[in-house]
């Protein structure tokens, strides 16, 4: 069973969030969270407090009265739950709450420890805030998507439970859960932060990490195909480089060919003296970038998501409110934790990458449509009558229109900051926006490579070949025939793209 107790990796994620393992919270930490509570409570009295005993943001200067500071956390959850847009997915909102009860295990928070319970409910129960897409500019953190998940601990708003999306407060009966009752400044410790953003930019780490893994299938399949030569998959000249990402690549790659009879040594084609007299080549020397290049352009990618993933992880583990509680040194700190730049930027990198991931896929779609490109295949890879029967050719518009709109969607939102809370948040870092446009863009590149994926086990179908591939190309093979049939009369396509984007989507790829 995973456990809060203070540190949290990208494995107790997968194991929550997608396998919907229990959680608990370690005792001690539920200690240190009391600690921080008590301590706060105590020092605060006949000191000002932002917070505790202040207005909020531009209305800091503003004193609040000792009987009205409760009302103010109240105030403050309801005012700001203000979201609009669609709904973020649960599975995202699930992430973004274990990210915020790490955070809030760390003890430097001061909010009482009822909030670490009541949360740990939903997330077991399956309780999820409605949170929107829209509202949060990133620079107090998340404080609108935050807000919403806030308003649900106190019993209020609307939660998703059993498929359906419900009052709060009905749905907390029916499953013998208690609302959290404000104690000292549960509103400003729940809605300042960067949980939302990292949450989501943790589920989007993991997708792509699967894409990843489905792109080196494709890719190392397109190899078998065309029978390239295998040395620029090679150690020796993948070693030549100090990049690690374009090493394991190639190394996942020979994996993955191991067991092929279709690649091919050059040193028995090209490095030989019956070549001598030939003055053309019928056959290509050396393969096209998207084949050839592959460790090259899929190793950043790698690279990058290492980077993204351990970042995520260190703000997760980090204490990203204001102000900072320090029980150890007796004293309370204002700054501004709470600003999402690291993650903003992480997600811009992590969107980039993947687009370079959906147009290397469209790339090479387009060299397996291509006959002209490929020589081997028929146009669209049509298995039926050239002129009457279509192939792949509906879709690959599809494949070609969902790149383009990565391409678009790429465009950083890091550097989109737009002052407002009466300039009190003169340079916000979007990081929530980043991270749903990411989403997005992970979605659209699931999209491209089903559409890759198709029409690599199309070809695989034309040539004859579904015994001499690799294991692990034939399992992929089977995978996808167990949804998309051989065809040579056209068909409508849109169930099968779909049927392999979910396939794809929810697979680990082993």
């Amino acid at each position: 069973m995973p456990e809060i107790k203070g540190k949290l990796g990208i494995e107790e994620f997968y194991s929550v969030i997608f396998d919907n393992e229990p959680l608990s919270v370690n005792e001690e930490v539920l200690e240190t969270v009391k600690n921080s509570f008590d301590f706060l409570k105590e020092f605060s009295k006949n000191k000002v407090i932002y917070g505790v005993n202040t207005g909020f943001g531009p209305m800091a200067q503003y004193k609040i009265k000792d009987s009205e500071t409760l009302q103010l956390q109240y105030n403050l959850i309801r005012s700001h739950a203000s979201g609009s847009g669609n709904p973020i997915p649960e599975k995202h909102v699930r992430a973004a709450m274990l990210a915020r009860l790490n955070t809030l295990s760390l003890g430097n928070s001061g909010v009482h420890v009822s909030v670490m319970k009541t949360m740990t409910d939903l997330i077991n129960k399956n309780i999820t805030p409605l949170i929107y897409e829209h509202g949060g500019v990133g620079a107090s953190g998340d404080l609108v998507q935050l807000a919403h998940l806030a308003l649900v601990l106190i019993g209020e708003g609307e939660v998703f439970h059993k498929g359906k999306r419900r009052p709060t407060v009905e749905v907390f009966k029916e499953e013998g859960v208690d609302p959290i009752k404000v104690e000292l400044r549960e509103g400003l410790g729940l809605i300042n932060g960067t949980s939302v953003m990292t949450g989501i930019g943790i589920v989007n780490a993991i997708y792509t990490r699967r894409l990843l893994e489905w792109m080196i299938s494709c890719s190392s399949a397109i190899n078998e195909i065309m029978q390239a030569y295998d040395d620029h998959l090679s150690e020796e000249l993948n070693f030549t480089k100090m990049h690690k990402g374009q090493r394991e690549i190639a190394r996942a790659m020979r994996s993955h060919l191991k067991d092929s009879t279709l690649t091919r040594k050059r040193e028995h084609h090209l490095y030989t003296d019956t070549n001598g007299h030939v003055s053309v080549f019928e056959e290509k020397v050396q393969e096209y970038y998207s084949i050839r290049c592959v460790p090259q352009i899929l190793g950043p990618v790698l690279d990058t998501l290492n980077d993204v993933q351990r970042i995520l992880i260190e703000e997760v583990n980090s204490a990203n409110d204001n102000p900072i509680v320090d029980v150890d040194k007796k004293n309370v700190y204002h700054g501004g934790n709470f600003h999402g730049d690291y993650v903003s930027l992480e997600m811009d990198k992590l969107k980039i990458v993947v687009t370079k991931m959906s147009m290397l896929a469209e790339r090479q779609l387009n060299y397996l449509m291509n006959s002209k490109l490929n020589d081997i295949l028929p146009p669209f890879v049509n298995l039926g009558t050239l002129g009457l029967n279509f192939g792949m050719q509906g879709v690959q518009f599809t494949a070609t229109s969902t790149t383009a709109e990565n391409q678009m969607l790429s465009n950083p939102m890091y550097v989109h900051s737009i002052p407002n809370n009466n300039d009190n948040q003169d340079i916000v870092s979007m990081g929530t926006n980043a991270a749903l446009i990411t989403k997005k863009v992970i979605e659209n590149a699931f999209e491209i490579i089903a559409i890759e994926m198709i029409t690599v086990v199309q070809a695989i179908e034309y040539l004859s070949v579904q015994d001499k591939v690799s294991t692990k190309t034939k399992n992929m093979y089977d995978a996808v025939r167990k949804i998309v049939p051989p065809f040579k009369e056209d068909m409508i396509m849109y169930p099968y793209v779909n049927q392999v984007k979910e396939f794809i989507t929810n697979h680990r790829n082993k």
